[in-house]
C-alpha cells in the first residue's frame, strides 16, 4: 500500500512527454495544469484497476488480466477505448511474438534419433513425430504467453476502504 497519496501518482516525465505528444507544437502547459492532468489520470487508473480487481475477484481469481480491463472499461462506460486497447494489445503481442522468433534459433535439420522403449529394443523416431513432438512444445510456449498478457496484478487480500496496491505491471 502506498504511504503517501503522492506514491499514486504517475510520474511526471511521463505525463510531460504524453502531453506534449497530445498537443500542438508551439502550445506551452503551466505546472498547474500538468498536476492536474496527472492527478485526473491517476484517479482513472486506480478506478479502472478497481473495476478490473473486480472483475477478477468474480471469476475467482486473484490477478487481473486483459480482458477484465476491457470489461471494466465498458463497465465504466468508456467504450471508446476497447477498439484502440485491442489493437494495442494485439500490436504488443505481434512485437513480442517478432522478438521470440528472432531470440529462437533455427534448428539444424535433424537425423532421425532413436529412443529405447521399457525392453531395451531401440526405435527409430520418424521426423513426423520429431515434429509434432515441437509442435506440442510451441502450443504450450504459446499458451503459456498468453497468460502472460496480464496487466496488473493487485492485493486482493486489503480491507475495503483501501485503494488497491499495484504490484506487478507485467513488464
Amino acid at each position: 500500500m502506498a504511504e503517501r497519496p503522492e506514491d499514486l501518482n504517475l510520474p511526471n516525465a511521463v505525463v510531460t512527454r504524453i502531453i506534449k505528444d497530445a498537443i500542438p507544437e508551439g502550445v506551452s502547459v503551466s505546472k498547474e495544469a500538468r498536476l492536474a492532468i496527472s492527478k485526473a489520470a491517476s484517479v482513472f487508473v486506480l478506478y479502472a484497476t478497481s473495476c478490473s480487481n473486480n472483475f477478477a475477484l468474480k471469476n475467482k481469481r486473484k490477478t487481473i488480466n486483459a480482458q477484465d480491463v476491457l470489461s471494466a472499461m465498458e463497465d465504466m462506460e468508456f467504450e471508446q477505448f476497447i477498439e484502440p486497447l485491442q489493437q494495442c494489445q494485439e500490436a504488443f503481442r505481434a512485437e513480442k511474438l517478432e522478438k521470440k522468433k528472432e531470440k529462437t534459433p533455427k534448428p539444424a535439420p535433424a537425423a532421425p534419433q532413436t529412443e529405447e522403449d521399457g525392453d531395451n529394443d531401440v526405435e527409430e523416431v520418424s521426423g513426423d513425430e520429431q515434429s509434432a513432438s515441437r509442435k506440442k512444445e510451441s502450443k504450450r510456449q504459446d499458451d503459456d504467453e498468453e497468460n502472460e498478457d496480464y496487466i496488473i496484478t493487485v492485493n486482493n487480500d486489503r480491507d475495503s476502504n483501501s485503494s488497491p496496491e499495484v504490484l506487478d505491471t507485467g513488464d
